[in-house]
């Protein structure tokens, strides 16, 4: 499969590859967001809010463990930081949550990999020694390819750095 790499070298950079990805979602697709603090995760997830409407201010939601914001599309934002085990996952109703019409983000979800659909977009921020965020997004699963290629065309992809 080929490598897609998206570079942003700002934070408006990177909220605007959220605003392309939010025309890019569907209900019930789920988008995972891996890297470490100060990656970028919640500012590609403004970006996302922003492209879906959301007009209220869209934080991470570390101490709340998911947050929704009502936009075209509701979106679910998890932040899985906190959680200790996977069965802390019934108490958020995680599961139930990805398949209810929305659109659901989850950050740090690698940490419970056996608990996410088969069919999922993850996508890794890395900070690059110039400063500038790389987010490279592996598709898992044919759902999760068509959204990264609805993602492309409305980013204006046309290869890596683009």
């Amino acid at each position: 499969m080929t490598s897609h790499v998206f570079i942003s070298r700002s934070a408006e950079q990177t909220r605007d590859l959220g605003r392309a990805l939010a025309a890019a979602l569907r209900p019930d697709d789920v988008v995972t967001l891996t890297g470490d603090l100060g990656a970028g995760k919640t500012c590609l997830a403004q970006g996302v809010a922003a492209g879906l409407g959301v007009t209220e201010a869209v934080t991470s939601p570390t101490f709340n463990i998911l947050l929704e914001h009502r936009g075209s599309l509701t979106l679910y934002h998890f932040d899985l930081y906190r959680l200790e085990r996977a069965d802390q996952l019934e108490d958020i109703a995680f599961w139930e949550t990805l398949e209810a019409g929305g659109a659901s983000l989850i950050e740090w979800g690698e940490r419970f990999p056996g608990a996410l659909p088969d069919d999922h977009l993850a996508v890794v921020i890395t900070i690059e020694p110039d400063g500038s965020r790389k987010l490279v997004p592996e598709p898992r699963g044919p759902r999760a390819a068509g959204l990264l290629e609805r993602w492309e065309h409305a980013a204006g992809w046309t290869g890596v750095g683009a």
